[in-house]
């Protein structure tokens, strides 16, 4: 840690009185308030409000306790403990690392997560293969973050290792900043790296720093304990329920299957295939209350935005219908592009509709993207299933897990609609859910860059100052 850090901190924690113990003080006001990374693996505003698995599980916790969450995010680490200390937040879920020179600020609760630590390089540029291949080598890190403490730890042994930190960037930004070729190492953590290579396929591992880096939520030391005690007792709770298992699914569970060549195939087809198709996925998504960029990935999944794809088992067109879901939806022609996107839309809306009322967002959208695959009659053995085994049938986590026995005699045998390839749905989901997550990045992409250019046409019109 940077010596003028840690006598800023210093003086906070010198200044501070003796309040009473954070738990009281939450109940009493009747807020949480959290500390967070304005970052993809901790919280971000998206169109539909706030998310991310931080603060989906700072929210259960609020939730336990019944008080309102109150989130403050920030864009660098180097901001969470000035906050935490100076007592405007009563602890921070920021996806941090244990170490030791937070824990002289900080106690720390259960770990709920860990990560394992990277040195990421771009393809193409030289895989360091040791330590003493990145000495020479431009490093950038983020500033007052767990991983300067690595490389301070790694130049005990290696005097002649040297980085830059960088205090305004994320570690998501970093990786950009390598896949651009702008520098030529960062460290990461596998979570943002999971991410962020499925946007830059020529980002790859160069060396394992560290296994297994415990997560923990973090809370302002000598405050009593009594709140990260009930943290505790929530968290513990919280794996028990499956809640931590669900969360997880919920934002990596996509990333888990990484195909380098298929990643950037999608890429180049996003560029030279989908704009034939794109006005009728954003005119059917429009009609049919469906993200246009969701169908557009089902139809990547289907046909690789094929318009004249046909299977061996029959099924045909952009959208992959079967004749018997045509003649269902009224189609004449499964080979027209329009008819196909058209009619994939109205029966994807149609297995949303069917299922529970219970499921909630974004399960829904996973099982409902299952039962276009598998039928939506085996998702309803596979929910009998996850019944049987005492799971939660709303949750795709357990779902999927259920869907795989469809293939196995010892379960089909016992279900109303038999065998199924129950493996298939399950893989095509998590697909899809990486297709989808890279579509909303380069439409993002295009928002921002449509921002920043002006319109030649407009900037014509303007008549010039005299």
């Amino acid at each position: 840690m940077r010596p003028l850090l840690i006598i800023t901190l210093a003086g906070l924690i010198g200044t501070c009185s003796s309040p009473p113990p954070l738990l009281d003080q939450v109940l009493e006001t009747g807020e949480l308030r959290v500390v967070t990374r304005d970052a993809p693996t901790s919280y971000t505003i998206g169109p539909d409000g706030p998310s991310g698995p931080e603060f989906d599980l700072a929210q259960a916790f609020a939730d336990d306790l019944g008080v309102a969450l109150i989130i403050d995010p920030v864009a660098s680490v180097s901001e969470i403990l000035p906050q935490l200390l100076s007592g405007d937040a009563h602890m921070a879920a920021a996806g941090l690392s244990i170490t030791d020179t937070r824990r002289e600020f900080l106690s720390f609760g259960h770990p709920y997560e860990s990560v394992d630590v990277h040195m990421i390089y771009k393809l193409g540029t030289g895989k360091p293969r040791s330590v003493d291949d990145v000495i020479g080598r431009s490093i950038e890190v983020m500033a007052n973050g767990s991983h300067v403490d690595l490389l301070l730890s790694l130049q005990a042994a290696y005097p002649d290792l040297s980085w830059s930190e960088n205090a305004d960037l994320s570690g998501a930004e970093l990786l950009t900043k390598v896949a651009m070729g702008e520098v030529e190492l960062t460290v990461s953590d596998s979570s943002d790296f999971n991410i962020q290579r499925h946007f830059y396929p020529d980002l790859r591992v160069a060396l394992d720093l560290d296994i297994g880096d415990p997560i923990a939520w973090g809370f302002p030391r000598d405050s009593g304990d009594t709140l990260l005690a009930r943290a505790d007792d929530f968290l513990i709770k919280a794996d028990r329920a499956g809640l931590l298992a669900r969360i997880h699914d919920r934002y990596y569970g996509y990333t888990k299957k990484f195909d380098y060549v298929g990643t950037r195939n999608f890429i180049r087809h996003f560029e030279n295939r989908l704009p034939r198709y794109r006005e009728m996925f954003e005119n059917a998504g429009a009609e049919w209350g469906v993200d246009w960029r969701l169908l557009a990935a089902i139809g990547y999944q289907e046909s690789h935005w094929r318009s004249q794809a046909v299977s061996p088992t029959g099924v045909r067109g952009i959208m992959m219908l079967t004749l018997a879901t045509a003649e269902y939806l009224g189609l004449d022609d499964r080979l027209d592009p329009h008819s196909s996107i058209f009619g994939g839309a109205r029966y994807y809306a149609r297995q949303t509709e069917r299922i529970a009322d219970t499921v909630a967002e974004p399960d829904r959208t996973w099982m409902a993207l299952a039962a276009y695959n598998v039928g939506f009659n085996h998702i309803k053995d596979a929910r009998t299933l996850v019944e049987w085994d005492g799971g939660d049938p709303d949750t795709w986590v357990d779902l999927s897990d259920a869907l795989p026995l469809l293939s196995q005699r010892k379960w089909y045998s016992q279900l109303p609609y038999g065998y199924a390839r129950g493996w298939e749905p399950v893989l095509y989901v998590n697909n899809i859910r990486a297709y989808y997550n890279i579509l909303k990045w380069l439409t993002e992409k295009e928002d921002l860059n449509n921002a920043i250019e002006p319109d030649p046409e407009a900037a014509a019109a303007v008549t010039p100052e005299v």
